[in-house]
């Protein structure tokens, strides 16, 4: 089966690149520099920022259904990021070392089943709930942290 995860698009967090800290903390942000890798996974690029890499850590609405789902949590955004990342039937680089919670929601919203997958287990566990002719998209959460990772639908 074919599918595509894509990153987020960045134009919604653009006009926080280069503010200075007190700027960001009214919009609710914070500038971060990784200094390890993995530890700093950019929703954009969907890699781990390399060592010295400015990032901004913002509130991310994933879900906007109206529904019982709504969700937002924190993410990662590159600084100056600029174009989605888009992986087709291979799996980004940022699900490599991590444990990820996969949920499958149907076209209204309302999540049908979900997975949870051991570093080296997320395309078993994806494949599986698009598989599932109910479950129109599929969000991949870090589920130490809980926070968005990406979305994949079918290609």
């Amino acid at each position: 089966m074919d599918y595509l995860i894509e990153g987020i698009d960045p134009a919604p967090y653009a006009h926080l690149f280069g503010l200075d800290d007190a700027a960001l903390a009214a919009h609710g942000a914070v500038r971060m520099v990784a200094d390890k890798a993995p530890g700093y996974p950019c929703r954009v690029s969907l890699e781990d920022a390399a060592p010295g890499t400015a990032m901004l850590l913002v509130n991310h609405t994933s879900r906007t259904d109206a529904g019982p789902y709504r969700a937002s949590h924190a993410i990662f955004v590159t600084e100056g990021a600029e174009l989605p990342a888009r992986f087709r039937n291979t799996l980004p680089p940022v699900f490599g070392p991590r444990v990820l919670s996969l949920r499958g929601f149907d076209a209204g919203g309302m999540m049908v089943d979900a997975r949870l997958a051991q570093p080296g287990e997320a395309e078993a566990a994806l494949l599986a709930l698009l598989a599932d002719e109910r479950i129109a998209e599929v969000d991949v959460h870090n589920a130490v942290r809980g926070c968005f990772a990406a979305r994949a639908r079918r290609a």
